[in-house]
């Protein structure tokens, strides 16, 4: 386990199969269109179903359910300082996915 990172012990799936990560984004991510900046990018990777969601505590929640690549992508985006407001830290999990979404969402 990497410092800050929780993983599932799924670290071994094959790079196309499907997983679910889960990500909670600290810092100054709400109200500064960080969601919708979230889903472009989820769009724009391709092959990631799931959502965005502001916490009442400030976080920013982001569940995205694809190929173990393109949620890796999206992590590295959460992490890469390229987005709105300012990210401090982000804390993800992986899962198997649940499946249930149609694209990618903001709520």
């Amino acid at each position: 386990m990497t410092a800050g990172i929780a993983k599932a012990d799924d670290n071994n799936a094959a790079p196309g199969a499907a997983v679910r990560m889960t990500a909670w984004v600290r810092g100054r991510v709400q109200g500064v269109g960080f969601r919708w900046f979230t889903r472009a990018e989820a769009l724009r990777i391709g092959g990631v179903e799931g959502f965005v969601i502001n916490l009442r505590d400030g976080r920013v929640q982001v569940v995205a359910e694809g190929g173990r690549i393109e949620c890796e992508r999206l992590l590295e985006w959460l992490r890469a300082g390229d987005t709105p407001g300012n990210v401090s830290g982000v804390t993800e999990i992986w899962d198997q996915p649940r499946g249930g979404y149609d694209g990618f969402a903001i709520r």
